[in-house]
């Protein structure tokens, strides 16, 4: 039996790079990539520091989150792995939340929550448990709410 899906993916909204410091992320994808600093965002609680940056226009827009532990020590540990996480815009996350639950996703603790960008996010974990299987298998994946302007120019490229 086939089951309807709620909701779309309609594409990248964040790559998430840790490293134990982030001033040569920086370097590299401000000073020689060139990309523009959009904002900065620290969490005691995310135990994350984090340098927001921004690449293409409009709905194309994809951010490139540098992050670094406020305390390495701690979790979480942003810096591990490397590749900390991916973001993808989600046409009605609270529709894609529920649905993916009952598939048997399992998400990390938090549930719907406002996210450093400042939209609505939730994330699947990166390893599936014996209540909810079905993970990022090793990759920790961010569901964004994409907000109106975002929903309307995916629809427009089809």
């Amino acid at each position: 039996m086939t089951t309807v899906r709620p909701f779309k993916v309609l594409g990248i909204q964040q790559i998430a790079i840790g490293a134990p410091e982030k001033a040569p992320l920086r370097h590299l994808w401000v000073d020689l990539f060139g990309l523009a600093a959009a904002g900065t965002f620290r969490s005691e609680k995310e135990n994350v520091d984090e340098d927001i940056l921004s690449v293409g226009a409009g709905a194309a827009r994809v951010e490139i989150d540098l992050m670094q532990p406020i305390d390495p020590t701690k979790s979480p540990r942003v810096h591990e792995p490397r590749l900390n996480h991916i973001g993808l815009w989600i046409d009605d996350l609270g529709a894609a939340v529920a649905w993916l639950g009952e598939q048997g996703v399992r998400f990390t603790p938090g549930g719907i929550r406002q996210g450093a960008a400042g939209f609505d996010v939730c994330f699947i974990h990166p390893k599936g448990d014996a209540t909810s299987p079905l993970s990022g298998e090793g990759v920790l994946i961010e569901l964004v709410q994409a907000p109106p302007e975002v929903i309307a120019a995916m629809e427009k490229l089809g």
